[in-house]
C-alpha cells in the first residue's frame, strides 16, 4: 500500500483528495495536516468521511510527512515550496495543488505571486502534471507541479490546434467561467450566497495568475509565444468550469472533429462530444472528465471549442491522484474513475 500524506487537509482541494483517495484500493492515508485543527477528527469537520477515515488533522510535522511515500499539498500559494526540498531528500513523491513550480520563470512568478521563491533550484526539475502531456516525464518524477483548473479546461481545449499549427497563435480568446469553489474555502463577503446568486461577473480583465501558466503550456506545445487574452467569470455555481474558447483555423479544409478524436482516442479522461454538441458543466461534476465539442459557426474560419471540467476534480484533485498513479506505476484510472452526479 502506497502511504499518503495531504498537507493542508481543510480546504476544498483537500476535502476533494480526501473523498478520492479514501476509497483508493491501493493507498493507506498517513497523515492530514492542520495547524489550525491539529487534534480535531478530520470527519468531524467533514461528515462524508465518517466511518471512512478515523484520523485526526496534525501539526504539519516534517518527521510525520517524511513517513509517507507520497505527499499531496493543498495549502495556499508560498507554502509547498518552503517544505519540499527536505521532503524530497527524504526520498517523498510531492504534488503540489498551488502554483509554487508551475511557472519556470522565477522572476516571472514572484511578479504575479508577490513573494521570492523559497527554492528556485527546483523549478526546473518540477514536472508540469498535466497528463496528456507530459505522462513520459510524470513517470519518472518526484515533484509535480499540478495544473490550474482554468489551466487544464483552457489548454485541453486549445491542444489539438495548437499541436497541429492550425490555430493562429498570435489570437487566442478564453472566455471561463467557474463555480464559487475556485475560490477556496474562506470567509469572504464576495462569496456569500446572498453575493453571487443570481448573478455573474468577470473579474481579474487585467491579468489573471492563470495567464502565465496556459502561455506558457500552448506556447511550449507551439514552439513559439503565443499571444492569449484570458478573461475568467464567477457564476453562481458551486462546482464547474466552463471554457469558451476561440481562434481562427489556418486551414479550413481539416476535419477539426477527427482531429480531437484522434488526438484524445487514449486519454482516458477527456471525451470528445460528438458534432455539435454542448458539453454542460453538470454531466461532469463529481468527475476526473474533460468534455469538449468543437463548432465552427457559420462555417466560418473561426473555431468555437467549449470545454468543461469540475474545477475540484479534473481541475485539482483527481488531476493530482492521476499523477500520482503514473508516477507510481499504477492503473491510471485508479481511485477516480467516477460517474459524474446527476442531477
Amino acid at each position: 500500500m502506497v502511504k499518503v500524506g495531504i498537507v493542508g487537509g481543510t480546504g476544498y482541494t483537500g476535502v476533494e483528495l480526501l473523498r478520492l483517495l479514501v476509497k483508493h484500493p491501493e493507498v493507506t492515508l498517513t497523515a492530514v495536516t492542520s495547524r489550525a485543527d491539529a487534534g480535531v477528527l478530520v470527519s468531524e469537520m467533514f461528515p462524508n468521511l465518517r466511518g471512512h477515515l478515523d484520523l485526526p488533522f496534525k501539526a504539519p510535522d516534517l518527521a510525520l510527512l517524511s513517513s509517507c511515500d507520497v505527499v499531496f499539498f493543498a495549502t495556499p500559494n508560498g507554502v509547498a515550496m518552503k517544505m519540499v526540498p527536505a521532503l524530497l531528500a527524504a526520498g517523498v513523491k510531492v504534488i503540489d495543488l498551488a502554483a509554487d513550480f508551475r511557472i519556470k520563470d522565477v522572476a516571472l512568478w514572484s511578479e504575479w505571486y508577490g513573494m521570492p521563491h523559497a527554492c528556485p533550484e527546483l523549478i526546473d526539475e518540477a514536472v508540469y502534471g498535466l497528463p496528456e502531456i507530459n505522462r513520459d516525464a510524470i513517470r519518472k518524477a518526484r515533484l509535480i507541479a499540478n495544473p490550474g483548473c482554468y489551466p487544464t479546461a483552457t489548454t485541453l481545449g486549445f491542444l489539438p490546434l495548437i499541436e497541429a499549427g492550425l490555430a493562429d497563435a498570435d489570437h487566442l480568446i478564453a472566455d471561463v467561467k467557474s463555480g464559487v469553489s475556485g475560490a477556496g474555502r474562506k470567509a469572504h463577503v464576495a462569496q456569500l450566497l446572498c453575493e453571487v446568486s443570481e448573478s455573474m461577473k468577470a473579474y481579474a480583465v487585467p491579468g489573471h495568475r492563470h495567464q502565465p501558466e496556459i502561455s506558457q503550456t500552448l506556447s511550449d506545445q507551439a514552439g513559439k509565444p503565443v499571444g492569449l487574452t484570458f478573461v475568467p467569470h464567477l457564476t453562481p455555481m458551486v462546482r464547474g468550469i466552463h471554457a469558451t474558447l476561440y481562434t481562427t483555423v489556418i486551414d479550413r479544409s481539416v476535419d477539426l472533429q477527427a482531429l480531437y478524436e484522434q488526438r484524445y482516442a487514449g486519454e482516458h479522461f477527456v471525451d470528445i462530444l460528438p458534432a455539435g454538441a454542448h458539453p454542460e458543466t453538470r454531466s461532469v461534476k463529481g468527475s476526473n472528465v474533460c468534455r469538449i465539442a468543437i463548432h465552427r459557426p457559420q462555417n466560418s474560419d473561426v473555431v468555437v471549442v467549449l470545454s468543461v471540467i469540475d474545477n475540484l476534480v479534473k481541475g485539482a484533485a483527481g488531476q493530482a491522484i492521476h499523477n500520482m498513479n503514473i508516477m507510481l506505476g499504477l492503473d491510471e484510472a485508479e481511485g477516480i474513475d467516477h460517474v459524474a452526479l446527476l442531477p
